[in-house]
């Protein structure tokens, strides 16, 4: 008999992945609470990715949910033509209510281009904490040892602890095959080094109209599952390193969904951060 296949559901009947949406409080605790093993040691957060993923706004968002209020720590672009970022740039949370900050902190750098860009020599060297802040990336050049901006003494601090993939899931299918190898042969250095990676995929309601119609649905889509499986392959990253997020873009408030995935994706950035800081400075 003939006739048209029928398509699969666009949702599973449970979620792949479980996540406490309704522990907000608890999640903050964790984050307020985490101290590294040794005192004035700064887990050291590096963002990379292609241009328009989300980088600074991913930074802005997770400033916003642990101050519980909108904040712009980075600017960031509205428009995806070309890089906005054009340096390297250390950004500090300062906690409420205190002259002290977070112990972690992000950089976010040039994004990738097939064309122009930050080149993957950079970033290689920020790994190893020889790019000073201020830095204006050159995409015709990497960093010389007679820059005023190469750091010729990094400290433990001055280090990257963990690498950050931040890549957009409504556009991953047309991703170029050059920024998909910038990817890989980031993600090679930083395994020779021993710097755990994780990726953390934007635009999650722009990839799926039933996760833009109810967040809840980011674990049952059948759709954002296999592109994360597809960009798991494609890359190298595991699933269980790959965290769907929702950055804020146009709100003015919080919304407690948005902060689960957020709070979700940080605690373990500084985990596996801080589980290689702790073996470097054993």
């Amino acid at each position: 008999m003939g006739g048209k296949k029928s398509k699969p559901a666009p949702l599973l009947d449970l979620s792949w992945r479980k996540i406490n949406w309704g522990d907000k409080k608890g999640a903050l605790e964790y984050i307020n609470n985490y101290k590294p093993q040794t005192e004035g040691q700064q887990l050291r957060i590096l963002l990379h990715g292609p241009v328009g993923a989300g980088k600074s706004s991913f930074i802005n968002s997770v400033q916003s949910v642990l101050k519980g209020r909108m904040c712009t720590l980075a600017l960031a672009d509205n428009t995806t033509h070309g890089c906005f970022t054009k340096q390297y740039t250390t950004y500090k949370i300062q906690k409420d209510n205190s002259e002290t900050f977070y112990p972690f902190v992000f950089n976010d750098i040039m994004g990738l281009d097939p064309q122009r860009g930050v080149l993957v020599d950079d970033v290689k060297l920020a790994f190893t904490g020889h790019v000073k802040e201020g830095y204006v990336f050159n995409p015709e050049s990497k960093l010389s040892e007679g820059n005023e901006f190469y750091n010729k003494s990094p400290t433990v601090n001055d280090k990257v602890h963990v690498l950050v993939c931040i890549v957009p899931a409504d556009t991953l299918s047309s991703m170029s095959d050059e920024t998909v190898q910038k990817l890989r042969d980031i993600r090679l250095e930083a395994s020779r080094l021993g710097i755990p990676q994780v990726t953390v995929l934007t635009k999650v309601e722009e990839a799926c109209p039933e996760i833009k119609r109810d967040l809840k649905n980011v674990y049952r889509s059948i759709i954002l599952k296999e592109k994360m499986e597809q960009f798991s392959a494609d890359v190298g990253i595991p699933m269980n390193c790959i965290f769907p997020v929702r950055n804020y873009y146009e709100e003015i408030d919080l919304s407690d969904d948005t902060d689960a995935l957020i709070l979700s994706a940080l605690r373990r950035i500084i985990n596996y951060g801080g589980d290689f800081f702790n073996r470097k400075t054993v």
